[in-house]
Formats: structure tokens, sequence, C-alpha cells
């Protein structure tokens, strides 16, 4: 079980850097193992576009070292946070979606403009700006996530977080996000043209 989590893990990684949704060592994804206060996360300063097995550490829930090489992910303190209140949750993806971060940053929160994005998302809390790193950025964080019906939020200047069963899930929120914020701003542009081609 380890195993194939740790190498889907690396699959993810690779996918979010592939879209284009973090860039250089941004970002950072884990997975819990079930059944257990384990959780397997990506190492501090490794670019997801490059993420291999060694990359790879596994902590307990309470933060600790279990094995691996390496420092956790500096946002760890949320990851561990929103794995302690929502039992439910098996995978946390953290990701610097860049329309998303654009929305954020503009409009303080992101419309929800297409049906994929209402099913999914539902609704997108907006986390006013904290230090990247900070016990105040993971504070505001979890208070999101101990609303069960929140799956993905986005932060001021610096990204987005998404929550689900698996890793795959978790991947699809941060994928929908984008695409909505995309589309939201192609609708934006058309707007400021009059609505004409």
């Amino acid at each position: 079980m380890l195993e194939q989590l740790r190498d889907e893990l690396i699959e993810v990684c690779h996918e979010v850097y592939r879209r284009g949704l973090s860039s250089g060592s941004g970002g950072n994804i884990s997975v819990r193992i079930p059944d257990s206060d384990y959780v397997i996360i990506k190492r501090s300063g490794c670019s997801l576009g490059r993420v291999q097995a060694v990359d790879c550490i596994l902590i307990d829930i309470d933060g600790n070292l279990v094995e691996g090489q390496g420092k956790p992910s500096k946002e760890i303190n949320f990851h561990l946070g929103i794995y302690r209140c929502r039992p439910e949750v098996g995978a946390v993806l953290h990701a610097h979606p860049p329309y998303a971060i654009a929305f954020a940053n503009t409009y303080g929160s992101l419309p929800l403009v297409t049906v994929s994005a209402r099913a999914y998302l539902k609704q997108v809390p907006n986390v006013p700006f904290a230090q990247p790193g900070s016990e105040e950025l993971a504070r505001l964080v979890i208070e999101q996530y101990q609303d069960t019906s929140i799956n993905t939020i986005t932060m001021v200047e610096h990204g987005a977080v998404t929550a689900g069963k698996n890793l795959w899930e978790a991947y699809d929120l941060m994928d929908y996000l984008e695409d909505n914020a995309k589309i939201a701003l192609a609708m934006l542009q058309i707007k400021a043209l009059g609505g004409k081609l």
C-alpha cells in the first residue's frame, strides 16, 4: 500500500507540474495512508515536475519524520490540520494555479461560471494573505476546512488548496478550479469588448 500510494503521489505531482498548476518548487501534495495516522508528503524544495521516490517522505499525524530524508513541505501544518478535522479526506493538494490566484488577488473570490465548477467545487472561500508556512496561514486554512462542504479554497497571493478522498480527486478539483478561472477571465474579456467579435 505504501509503495502504491507513493507511486501515485509521484504521478500526480508530475501531472500538476505538466498542467501548469505550479512552477519551480512551489506547491506540495500529501496522501494519508488509509486507516492509519501516517501521511506521505513531498519533501521541501523539490519541484513537482522532478519528484522521485526519494522525495516522498513518511510522517505521522503530528508531523514527526518516520521514514525518508529531508524536511516535509513548509505547509505541513495545514495538511495535517485538514486530516485531523476531516477524517474522510485522503489527500491534500496545494498548488499555485495562475488564473485562480489572479482572481483571488483581484476579486476576493472566484465566480463559478461552469456547470462542473458548481457541481464539484460548490463554493470556493478565499483566505486573506498570510505568510507562507506560517501558523497564521495554517489556522486560516484549517478554519475553512472545518466546514465539511468545503473541498477547495484560494489564498490571496499564494495559490489554492484542494482536499479529496484520494489523490486524483484532489487533482481533479484543482483542474476544475483553474479551468473555471480561465473561462471566467475569457468572459470578462468578451464583456470588455462589448460582447462582440
